[in-house]
Order: structure tokens, then C-alpha cells, then sequence
């Protein structure tokens, strides 16, 4: 899944000025030496979010791989970083290590879902519209009011922080509540005791004991 750092002329009076006192030779290096110091910009943001450089693809003009300078005087550039599953990588990592460790159990329940969908760690990651991380465990929710003298401010919120001051040029990051579509919480809530409510009342009782703390993640 990329981001993508798009090059090209931006404004009537630039191209004007290279149509005007350039050669097409000139003005298409004009915009590859543009295009080189973006690229190089993006690298630096790239770097200092994910720790690394991530690989990127160049497309000059819908040609993959082209040279920068055989750009067209009025051309396109484009660069394509494959960051977004190490943007991903990075939150879940995060939410381990700001997770309070007692027997672990917590630590270890936190899952991403791709359109609802369980993505298993390790397989390749889906395209999606929305990503969601959400802890399963039942007392999440607790855990997110400072339960725990190890998080006194909670862990969901405070990732979803964190990572929107890296990432919020990638990608829309936001904290809210979501209902795990599988895990313990869904067997601790079917087995409440609620014999005083009706079928429907108690579908949607269960639903809101459910809601745990969760990050959403959509692309930019």
C-alpha cells in the first residue's frame, strides 16, 4: 500500500516562465531537480516517522523507472513509498509497549481488523478502507480509565496520539470505540446474566458492553 509524493507544475506563472526562457532540455531539468528535492524531503519525513528509509517507486511521465531528467516540460513525477504497513507495524508496537504487564494477557490481546476482517500477524496485509486496532479482553475499557498505576492515562488514546503527530500527513488516525468481532469480550458478554430484559433490549446491552477503546486508521 503506498503514499504517494506527486511533483509536477503547481502554478500557471511557473509554467509560463519555463515555456518562455527555457529550452524543453532546461525546463525538464528544472523539474527534476524539483523533483529531487521533494523526494528528498519526503525521505526525511519518511525517516524521521518509521526510523528508516522506506524503498519507493518513481514513475516519470506513467513510466516506471524513467531517469527524473527525461521528464516532460510539462510533465509529471511521481514517487510512490511503501510505507503504510510499517505506519501500522509501528502503532501495534506501540500499543504493546505502553501496555501495563502483569501476566501479559493484555499485552497480547491487541488485534488489528481490515474491514472488519482479523488480520492474522505475519500474513500479508489487505487493502482496506479502514484498519482497526482494538484490544479483546473485557476489561479494556478499564484499562483506558487508568486502572492500572502501570498506564494511569490509558493506552489507546495515548497511541492514537502519538501516532497522529508522526503520521497525519499519511493517513486519518483517530481514538473512538469499536466492538471486537471476535476474542474473550464477546464470551464475557454472552454470558452475563441480564434475565430481565428482553431480546432486543439485551442485543443492544451487549453491544455496548463491547465497545472497547480502539484506533482507526484510513488512508489519506
Amino acid at each position: 500500500m503506498a503514499v504517494t509524493v506527486k511533483v509536477e507544475p503547481i502554478a500557471r506563472d511557473i509554467e509560463i516562465l519555463i515555456d518562455d526562457t527555457l529550452s524543453p532540455e532546461a525546463a525538464s531539468r528544472f523539474l527534476a531537480d524539483a523533483a529531487e528535492e521533494e523526494l528528498a524531503e519526503a525521505q526525511a519525513i519518511n525517516k524521521a516517522a518509521l526510523g528508516h528509509v522506506p524503498p519507493h517507486e518513481t514513475y516519470v511521465d506513467g513510466r516506471s523507472g524513467a531517469p527524473l531528467e527525461s521528464v516532460k516540460p510539462t510533465g509529471t513525477i511521481l514517487f510512490e513509498f511503501e510505507i503504510f504497513e510499517d505506519m501500522l507495524e509501528w502503532i501495534g508496537t506501540q500499543l504493546i509497549q505502553h501496555s501495563p504487564v502483569w501476566r501479559g494477557t493484555y499485552a497480547n490481546s491487541h488485534m488489528l481488523f481490515a474491514d472488519g476482517v482479523a488480520h492474522e500477524p505475519g500474513a500479508p496485509l489487505v487493502e482496506a478502507d479502514e484498519y482497526v486496532f482494538v484490544n479483546v479482553q473485557p476489561y479494556a475499557r478499564k484499562i483506558e480509565r487508568g486502572l492500572s498505576r502501570q498506564a494511569p492515562s490509558g493506552v489507546y488514546e495515548a497511541v492514537a496520539l502519538l501516532a497522529r503527530r508522526r503520521f497525519s500527513n499519511m493517513a486519518s488516525i483517530k481514538f473512538t470505540f469499536r466492538e471486537p468481532l471476535t476474542g474473550p469480550i464477546l464470551e464475557w458478554a454472552r454470558g452475563r446474566d441480564l434475565p430481565d430484559l428482553g431480546t432486543k433490549a439485551r442485543e443492544r446491552q451487549l453491544l455496548k458492553d463491547v465497545r472497547n477503546p480502539a484506533i482507526v486508521v484510513r488512508m489519506r
